[in-house]
């Protein structure tokens, strides 16, 4: 059985990272790496988290990234009002974590993409996400 190969991120938490794609294409499914284990509350779905963020698609160019902004995001985590892959990856994360998203498009924004952003239809979305608080 061959491991699922995942870019390679650097940076600490709290800062901007920067990822390498390895050269397989994108694996299949939802898959949640733990960058840096935090200790802090666990995300339950129905909480509002605070996160900063960094978005790119799968070997290409980055498209929203929160960082640059120094401007973290809030909003409600396991209700639907972000993308499926978000939902289910960071729900169970504790506040302190850097976590690491590779979301096929059934689990971000399907077939249709975000044309003004960039991503296609078939894009896979790679996420690392800072976990800030909850509340």
């Amino acid at each position: 059985m061959t491991s699922i190969q995942l870019p390679t991120v650097t940076g600490e938490f709290g800062t901007k990272p920067a990822l390498e794609f390895p050269s397989d294409k994108a694996p299949e499914g939802l898959q949640v790496k733990v960058l840096r284990q935090g200790n802090g509350t666990v995300v339950d779905a129905g909480s509002e988290i605070e996160v900063n963020y960094l978005g790119q698609t799968w070997g290409g160019h980055v498209f929203d990234n929160s960082y640059d902004r120094r401007q973290p995001l809030a909003f409600p985590i396991g209700v639907g009002m972000v993308i499926g892959g978000w939902d289910d990856g960071l729900v169970g994360q504790q506040v302190g974590s850097r976590v690491l998203l590779s979301i096929p498009p059934e689990h971000g924004y399907g077939t249709r993409g975000v044309p003004q952003a960039g991503i296609r239809g078939d894009d896979t979305l790679v996420f690392v996400v800072d976990i800030l608080h909850v509340r």
